[in-house]
């Protein structure tokens, strides 16, 4: 079993530092909720238990990036590594 506190952040922190910087990004953006909701086309009930519990389908996620203009961090989410041989 892979030791989590090891990495500095357990997964609940890292889910709550994504919404926290979701959420920031929204209202710099001027946009509430429901219009977020809308123009991602994910759920408004959706969107509020992601910004209060952090739950929410990855697919979602990627929509609502998306539409804040963030879907860049995805790409470096799992790099590709480049093994040279030996």
């Amino acid at each position: 079993m892979i030791d989590l506190d090891a990495f500095g952040m357990v997964p609940k922190d890292i889910l709550m530092t994504i919404t926290s910087n979701e959420k920031a990004k929204r209202k710099q953006l001027g946009l509430t909720q429901q219009e977020l909701a809308r123009k991602s086309g994910v759920s408004l009930p959706s969107r509020r238990r992601f910004e209060q519990k952090g739950e929410i389908s990855l697919s979602s996620l990627v929509d609502i990036a998306i539409c804040l203009g963030e879907q860049k961090g995805f790409r470096n989410l799992y790099p590709r590594q480049e093994y040279k041989s030996m």
